[in-house]
């Protein structure tokens, strides 16, 4: 009976945990595919899980941050879904490679061509965006899901370091440190590409010396078996003789 207690106790416990922890991972969220680097070009991807058993999500808007606006923003095509892009004149002058940007994306917009994400489901979004800013640790992106019975959830609290995450957060994207070449560090590929050349000779190299050392290995044991072979014949023939000459005793007795 107390073992049955101690276990409903636990699976209650449980249950619970799961209950507290929903919220955490059930909402709209951004996630870079690699690294999301100060200065570059990253594809990130918008995953959109579907809470609800009696309704699909047929409809997201991601507004992207004003404060560090992107010029370079290129939605991937999902299958069933209708991707529209927003833009607008910047608040400010902005400058991207020499070159004076006139407009930034504002939003993107996805509509379900058909079911749309059913319940427990999800979908991802993926997005080339770009150029990242050099001055920013991450980017906000205030999102809207929109559901197939019209209701609809706002992601758009922004998390605030030290606080408990609110109960709508806004996707927020990390940024990690400027690489050397915003648009993949070539400099440092070629020099890892160095490094594994050499790395393949002294692997040569190595090779080549432990196969010479097996090559005298091999002779040392060919002359040893040799040696035994000798041997071995030496006390085969003496034994032949020993025995021919107690038979010829014996006869002549």
């Amino acid at each position: 009976m107390k073992a049955s207690r101690i276990a409903a106790a636990g699976a209650v416990s449980g249950i619970a945990v799961l209950a507290l922890s929903a919220p955490a991972f059930a909402h709209v969220s951004v996630q870079p595919e690699g690294a999301a680097a100060k200065g570059g070009y990253a594809v990130v991807d918008f995953k959109v899980p579907n809470e609800r058993d009696n309704a699909s999500t047929t409809k997201l808007e991601v507004n992207f941050p004003t404060d560090h606006p992107l010029a370079s923003v290129m939605p991937q095509p999902v299958p069933g879904w209708k991707a529209e892009v927003t833009k607008a004149k910047p608040a400010k002058p902005l400058e991207s490679h020499g070159k004076q940007i006139t407009e930034v994306v504002t939003k993107v917009t996805w509509t379900a061509d058909g079911k749309g994400v059913e319940p427990g489901y999800f979908q991802k979004f993926p997005v080339s965006i770009g150029a990242l800013p050099e001055d920013a640790d991450q980017l906000v992106f205030k999102a809207i899901q929109t559901y197939s019975n019209k209701e609809v959830v706002r992601w758009i609290e922004v998390p605030q370091e030290g606080q408990d995450e609110p109960d709508t957060p806004a996707p927020v994207l990390k940024l990690s440190a400027a690489e050397e070449d915003a648009h993949g560090a070539s400099g440092s590929s070629d020099a890892k590409a160095e490094d594994t050349g050499a790395d393949a000779q002294n692997t040569a190299a190595d090779t080549s010396s432990s196969d010479s050392g097996s090559g005298d290995g091999s002779d040392t044991t060919a002359r040893v078996l040799g040696i035994v072979g000798i041997v071995v014949g030496a006390a085969g023939v003496g034994y032949g003789v020993l025995a021919g000459r107690r038979r010829d005793s014996g006869a002549a007795a």
